[in-house]
């Protein structure tokens, strides 16, 4: 068994509370609220850690890092949100239900995942009051003044 650490803890801590699941950028970014000087390294040595004791999950989306959420969200069916400004990713708890019908006759469907993709609450919010200051000076750097905000990097 390993053993815990500070780090650890403040890792795990801000992928429970976060309620969505994360980047390993933002679990550092997070994680670092806790225990200054928590370095990358530390962050991935720490989440194969977690995962290998299945306290955290990994979730893969196509053409993404992967992201981390806590075994707790991961433990029932869902599917995920990714915001196309952000790039952060959201939990849905809704599933549209048994898709065995979509599958190709004599198939077997054994699961499914399913990714929403679209703006955020944030963003969306933050779309629509530049896209009202850009209406009286035209529509230019809308997009970009939300992209700014959230910067993944």
């Amino acid at each position: 068994m390993e053993r815990t650490t500070r780090q650890k803890t403040a890792i795990q801590a801000a992928i429970e509370s976060a309620q969505r699941p994360l980047s390993a950028q933002e679990i550092l970014e997070q994680a670092s609220l806790q225990v200054t000087q928590l370095g990358i390294a530390t962050v991935y040595r720490n989440l194969k850690s977690l995962v290998l004791e299945e306290k955290v999950h990994v979730v893969t989306l196509p053409g993404e890092n992967p992201r981390y959420e806590s075994n707790t969200a991961a433990n029932h069916h869902h599917h995920h949100f990714q915001c196309t400004t952000c790039q952060r990713v959201f939990d849905v708890h809704d599933c549209p239900g048994d898709l065995k019908r979509m599958a190709p006759q004599g198939f077997v469907v054994e699961r499914h995942e399913l990714t929403l993709y679209g703006r955020c609450a944030d963003c969306n919010a933050a779309a629509g009051v530049a896209g009202s200051a850009a209406a009286g000076a035209g529509a230019a750097g809308t997009a970009h003044a939300c992209a700014s905000q959230h910067d993944p990097a």
